[in-house]
């Protein structure tokens, strides 16, 4: 049995945790606030800023953890180098870690070290600075936060004025202590896939069939699998990802995303940790979800294969408004009376507007887009109060 320290623990962790728990392990989740979805499955848990630098080397003093598994980006991952000459395994590695929690490391190295085709970009300080990039990358450009997830901070800058309200909002958005955006040139793509990519310590690197997903306010709304797409783009994107994954190192997997345009497959971002557009596979679309396939690279234990068992989608279910009360929610009965279907509740202790609390899955032999409406339907029918 090991002990893993699971540094963030929402819907994502929570999973992570049932996966190890299922293997016999032993996992203490982290998180920023009591009782989070992570926290309710584990053995222990404990909350502190992991921005703070002095908590974070007190728990993992405290804890003595064989593995250490970042589930957020807010973290200060750059002690991470000092826990792996201690003998503490960072997940993937402590050199992955760091660099993708900020996207300007990871896109300079695929972009400039590795030559991997990504979209024109610039980075700006300043509204001032933004400006200058905006005029390098041309209108319309996207702007993001350096450190944020699930869309926060993001926006696209359509004409000149929307450039002070772009900044404001990264900013907003950003995680920890960075002030700092990445505005992107426009790309003129089809379609976005997550590339779920396994790297193994002793075995080979393997793909899941890939993702597709639909975004608003910067945050995945539906994902399915498989994304049906022309064998070359996927080769190419199966190709770029094990390039990336390999120059940072390490096992574990990684969620690894695309721009599909008539050309082929351009580079978007990459987490080194289960994605949130990969839930679909908590819906049996594979013979391993992307939690059990995380678990068992990390733990070096074989997995022969990854393969489509069945089509699959996933809808969230949005809380829509804030409140610190513990949420309430209707429609279950009406939702889950469907065929081939499941709901996940994540239980969030309080709500925001937007966040999200819940998925439903649906799962068969239809057509992809189907189910992403059927799953759709589902997720409209449950409510939270």
């Amino acid at each position: 049995m090991k002990k893993i320290l699971l540094l963030g623990s929402g819907e994502l962790g929570k999973e992570f945790v049932i996966a190890c728990q299922r293997l016999g392990q032993y996992v203490i989740a982290v998180d920023s606030y009591p009782n989070a979805p992570g926290m309710q499955v584990a053995h222990e848990s404990e909350v502190i800023s992991m921005l703070d630098g002095d908590a974070l080397d007190q728990i993992v003093a405290k804890h003595q953890p064989d593995f250490i598994v970042p589930e957020i980006e807010a973290i200060r991952t750059e002690r991470f180098y000092a826990y792996e000459k201690q003998g503490i395994k960072v997940i993937p590695s402590a050199k992955a870690a760091n660099y993708t929690m900020n996207r300007k490391a990871i896109r300079d190295l695929a972009a400039i070290d590795l030559g991997v085709k990504t979209a024109t970009y610039s980075y700006a300080t300043s509204a001032a600075e933004l400006e200058a990039g905006v005029e390098k990358c041309g209108i319309p450009c996207v702007v993001k936060p350096l450190m944020s997830s699930s869309g926060k901070g993001q926006s696209i800058i359509k004409k000149a004025s929307d450039i002070e309200k772009a900044w404001a909002y990264a900013c907003e958005g950003s995680r920890g202590d960075l002030q700092e955006v990445i505005v992107e040139g426009f790309i003129d793509f089809d379609y976005e896939i997550t590339l779920l990519t396994v790297t193994q310590n002793d075995g080979p690197t393997l793909f899941c069939p890939p993702i597709g997903h639909r975004q608003e306010r910067g945050d995945y709304q539906e994902s399915w699998q498989p994304m049906p797409m022309k064998a070359e783009h996927l080769k190419e994107a199966q190709d770029m990802a094990a390039k990336v994954t390999a120059e940072l190192g390490g096992a574990g997997i990684w969620g690894v995303e695309f721009f599909i345009t008539k050309d082929g497959a351009c580079f978007s971002e990459l987490s080194p940790r289960p994605h949130d557009t990969g839930m679909v596979t908590l819906g049996k679309t594979q013979n391993l979800n992307e939690f059990e396939l995380h678990a068992r690279a990390i733990l070096s234990l074989p997995i022969p294969e990854v393969k489509l068992l069945q089509n699959g989608a996933s809808a969230v279910v949005l809380a829509k408004n804030e409140s610190d009360e513990t949420p309430v929610f209707s429609g279950l009965e009406e939702a889950m009376n469907t065929i081939d279907s499941e709901v996940r509740l994540f239980g969030k202790p309080n709500t925001r507007p937007f966040r999200r609390m819940g998925v439903t899955l649906k799962y068969g032999t239809n057509d992809v887009n189907v189910l992403v409406e059927q799953a759709k339907e589902m997720a409209s029918k449950i409510s939270v109060k």
